[in-house]
């Protein structure tokens, strides 16, 4: 989906995640991270985000919730971030990170609540009046006043399965008041996703079905007599789509592929953020005229199509052929035979913590000087000695 941006825009990196694989620092399967190009993506970033008054909040589960790709980006300028799980949550308590909010796509267990409340969180987000009331009753334990944000549904919002959940707007008009008067908690405003989409027919951001449920949601908040400081609007945060989030009344984005240049639009379109993550492989070996690569960082929503082969000392380009979302992704097929052992590079929308890929993090590669930081899993663990 990325490889023809990767290619214009860095290419550099390109040629060091090949020199890389080919020198044997890295095994296939690997996700190489160019953290320059994420430093200075995130500075784009936070500048826009300043001139609009929008605060940001970043995530990493894109990138396999890596600590040192979080203290890159909070050096570059966000200083908080939004975690998508628990499990994240723990990687950004245990790295001593600044979490900025919790709970907006995956909630609190309850095992959890009180250790991230007495770590400390800017906003937990909260789906139901059973947790919001759970979470009342161990700020009052920590003796602390905990600032909420309820994510919402409309009747015809838009929702992604597997992540299914919030008030009606019924719930939260009869229950406002309710809602505000627990002394332990402050309501700060509202969320809603995915707010922001790319419609590639029209070949720009555009605001989803939920924002009739945010205007909505304001006539409630207008009826209580309650203000509503926090409209938190994300999906598809960039330096495109920041104006629009303020043009729309919201105050907050969340950035995550637009950080690495990754978001759909950036595919088509030069942006100013510029691609920063490829993927690297190997031939395997080659069966009725097709070559199969290693595989494993596979995402079905991915749209991976191109591939770019590294056989001797020439690169050639090669299709990616369609894969069956219900196998395993052991290897991945291309439409020509090549060398095994050729270097594959391929470039795709990516959600780095659901694969079992490995992460190279490399500083430099703009300055002309790459140097490879470290090696992790997908979840953000630095890889023992000797692994690859």
């Amino acid at each position: 989906m990325f490889l023809s941006s990767l290619e214009q825009y860095n290419p550099s990196l390109i040629s060091v995640a090949v020199n890389l694989h080919k020198t044997g620092q890295i095994l296939p399967d690997t996700y190489v991270i160019d953290l320059e190009a994420l430093k200075n993506n995130t500075k784009k970033i936070v500048n826009v985000a300043k001139k609009n008054n929008i605060e940001l909040l970043y995530m990493t589960k894109q990138l396999g919730r890596n600590p040192v790709i979080a203290k890159t980006i909070e050096e570059a300028g966000i200083p908080y971030s939004v975690a998508v799980d628990f499990r994240e949550a723990e990687m950004y308590m245990e790295n001593h990170l600044h979490i900025g909010n919790v709970g907006n796509l995956v909630q609190c267990p309850r095992l959890l609540v009180e250790k991230i409340l007495n770590y400390g969180t800017k906003y937990v987000t909260v789906y139901s009046i059973s947790n919001l009331k759970y979470i009342n009753d161990v700020a009052r334990k920590l003796g602390i006043i905990q600032k909420v944000l309820l994510k919402v549904i409309g009747e015809n919002d838009e929702l992604y399965p597997g992540q299914v959940g919030g008030l009606t707007l019924k719930e939260l008009d009869n229950n406002f008041d309710e809602i505000v008067s627990l002394k332990y908690i402050q309501l700060s405003g509202i969320t809603v996703f995915p707010a922001l989409l790319y419609n590639h027919k029209v070949n720009k951001i555009e605001p989803t079905s939920s924002l009739k449920t945010v205007n909505d949601v304001k006539l409630i908040f207008k009826k209580h007599n309650y203000p509503m400081n926090v409209l938190s609007l994300p999906s598809a945060t960039c330096c495109d789509s920041i104006p629009l989030i303020k043009k729309l009344g919201g105050t907050e984005g969340e950035p995550g592929h637009g950080l690495t240049g990754t978001p759909p639009m950036h595919a088509f379109n030069k942006e100013p953020e510029i691609p920063a993550y490829c993927y690297v492989s190997e031939i395997s070996h080659n069966f009725k005229k097709h070559s199969y690569f290693y595989a494993g960082g596979f995402y079905r929503r991915g749209h991976l199509k191109n591939a770019l082969v590294f056989e001797n000392d020439k690169e050639k380009t090669a299709s990616v052929l369609p894969f069956d979302d219900e196998s395993i992704d052991y290897y991945l097929e291309l439409n020509q035979p090549f060398k095994e052992g050729s270097t594959v590079i391929t470039a795709f929308r990516t959600q780095i913590f659901v694969t079992r890929s490995s992460v190279a993090l490399v500083d430099g590669i703009t300055s002309g000087k790459p140097n490879l930081i470290g090696i992790f899993d997908s979840q953000g663990r630095p890889l023992p000695e000797g692994m690859k």
